[in-house]
């Protein structure tokens, strides 16, 4: 079995996107940085979060911008440290360790991501339950290729219920209230701290920047004076695009998908990392999905929703997306149909034509 680091390393090159930023026909993330006579442009890329985490930004004097890009990734890291399962010292390890003994203090940027969830586990009735860490048998990180015992999975599945964390916003704490339970941040805590990242940024006074986590994409103002372009993966065949959105000012474009990390396929049914908080094995809605929210709030509208949709099926998402009216978004379902709505259709239609 590989070590941690070696599966994170393969992680990132098995890893696709279904949001892909396009810049001047070129991918973002490919390392150097474009020097224009004016506006000043920088990229960057950094491991992180199990992913590549890509920055482009411009408008500022060569050394604020190289200052200010790596602040946002030391600030990144630093949130990604914080809440990570897989470090040991890290708070979320030690609300697990504490599981059934006693509440843990945590960190007030931590216990805001586990309201969110708190709030979104009751939303959607459990589609999304961050609790789903005690399924300790799914091990995708290190390259798992056979599936758990199903014995295995039935005695962890019963410690899957966020009802059974405590969270004490007065006192600053978490309790898991049996032994064994743990928390799993992954559909969650991304966004807030890719946020972080872009915050740093504007309060350097980058008023044009682009962040890419591995499909989940922060923008603010525009490239070169023009929309920034992202271009849609078509999971069905994650080489070609489905399309491509012009977008400018300040929003998200978050994608989710059973395709963007290790999985496998034993007996010819695959199995892939999003798991069903109420049966412990991965999902069997959507192959994936993308959702666009503009304007400050995004991350609110939009943090988690996609893994509760992949867990929920078409119909849900449909409902949810709908009832929203700042909100647009493109579903694959499992039997390949495509659902978009008015605004994502109209979005991509414009960039075809």
């Amino acid at each position: 079995m590989k070590n941690t680091a070696e599966a994170s390393t393969d992680l990132a090159r098995r890893r696709v996107a279904m949001a892909l930023p396009l810049l001047g026909g070129g991918l973002l993330g490919l390392g150097g940085a474009a020097w224009g006579a004016a506006p000043v442009q920088q990229r960057s890329s950094r491991f992180l979060m199990g992913t590549q985490v890509d920055i482009a930004a411009e408008g500022a004097e060569p050394a604020r911008l190289s200052a200010a890009l790596d602040a946002a990734y030391v600030e990144m890291t630093r949130l990604a440290d914080m809440m990570s399962r897989y470090r040991p010292t890290s708070p979320v390890c030690a609300i697990g360790l504490a599981a059934g003994l006693q509440p843990v203090v945590v960190p007030a940027e931590l216990m805001q991501v586990m309201l969110a969830a708190q709030a979104l586990s009751r939303q959607t009735g459990g589609a999304f339950d961050m609790t789903v860490g005690a399924l300790k048998a799914w091990r995708f990180d290190l390259g798992q290729v056979e599936k758990p015992n199903d014995q295995l999975l039935n005695r962890q599945i019963k410690l899957v219920n966020y009802r059974r964390l405590i969270l004490n916003e007065e006192a600053g704490s978490a309790y898991l209230m049996e032994p064994g339970m743990a928390l799993d941040l992954g559909g969650i805590a991304k966004l807030p701290i890719l946020q972080a990242g872009m915050q740093v940024l504007a309060d350097a006074g980058i008023r044009n920047a682009l962040i890419n986590g591995g499909g989940d994409v922060f923008y603010r103002g525009t490239w070169q004076g023009r929309p920034w372009r992202i271009g849609l993966r078509d999971p069905r065949q994650p080489q070609r695009l489905l399309g491509a959105l012009e977008l400018e000012g300040e929003g998200l474009l978050a994608s989710s998908g059973d395709y963007e990390r290790g999985y496998f396929s034993p007996d010819g049914q695959r199995q892939h990392h999003i798991l069903d908080p109420r049966s412990g094995r991965p999902t069997q809605g959507p192959h994936g999905l993308s959702l666009l929210a503009r304007g400050r709030h995004a991350v609110q509208a939009l943090n988690g929703l996609g893994a509760a949709i992949m867990v929920g099926g078409m119909a849900a998402g449909r409902r949810q997306i709908e009832a929203n009216s700042g909100l647009e978004g493109l579903i694959v379902d499992h039997d390949g149909s495509v659902w978009q709505s008015p605004g994502m259709a109209q979005g991509l239609r414009r960039r075809r034509a």
